[in-house]
């Protein structure tokens, strides 16, 4: 045999050994996963509807509710809160809200009572207990929901923890103020953010997600 024969056979077998190794460290592998390559599965929050918030901690705050309760959030942990702020005699968009909140809510079932709805006041000098206790009458909201009320200087620092800013009301009642609704989860964390755009079957769709975590 020639040197030129016996170095090109040589070549030939070093590459079959490399092939023959890379195919026992494939095989490996997969054994060691019990299948084939895993692709990651998407996580709750890229399932979620809304704009995803990262699970940020959800700041904390106490107010009194329609029967003159005192509220913390930190008193739903354990259950998925959806977070808004409305006022009584808004005339669009806030009543909208609310009825496709109990829309949601009627979707859910009896896992609604597994579900917090905290509404926070943007009207400290129109909202009063009474008219809150009717707002949430008018609209078929369950004993899930909990509307806050209280005086400029304690509902202030809420809007500014989560960014919703309001005007005082005119001479004919009107507040203008963003809208938010804030999805949070059984930890605290907010998960997700929808305007006033959104739909039931999407708000239904995230507490659902949440509910089974």
């Amino acid at each position: 045999m020639s040197w030129r024969l016996a170095s090109r056979l040589s070549v030939i077998t070093l590459a079959l050994l490399v092939v023959l190794v890379v195919a026992l460290f494939s095989k490996s592998k997969i054994n060691s996963t019990g299948g084939a390559a895993i692709t990651p599965t998407s996580t709750s929050t890229s399932r979620l509807q809304g704009t995803n918030l990262n699970s940020t901690p959800a700041p904390d705050f106490l107010l009194k509710d329609q029967y003159g309760n005192a509220i913390s959030l930190a008193k739903f942990k354990g259950k998925p809160v959806v977070l808004t702020f409305l006022y009584t005699h808004c005339p669009d968009v806030c009543p909208l809200t609310a009825e496709k909140i109990h829309s949601t809510m009627q979707s859910l079932g009896s896992s609604a009572q597994n579900v917090a709805v905290v509404a926070v006041s943007m009207d400290p000098k129109g909202d009063t207990t009474a008219t809150a206790q009717h707002f949430a009458s008018v609209h078929k909201l369950g004993n899930y929901f909990f509307y806050l009320i209280g005086t400029h200087n304690e509902l202030a620092p809420v809007w500014a923890s989560y960014s919703v800013d309001a005007q005082a009301a005119t001479s004919s009642g009107v507040v203008n103020h963003s809208s938010a609704i804030y999805v949070i989860d059984k930890q605290g964390n907010e998960r997700a953010l929808f305007d006033n755009s959104f739909s039931p079957s999407q708000l239904a769709s995230d507490l659902k997600i949440l509910l089974g975590e």
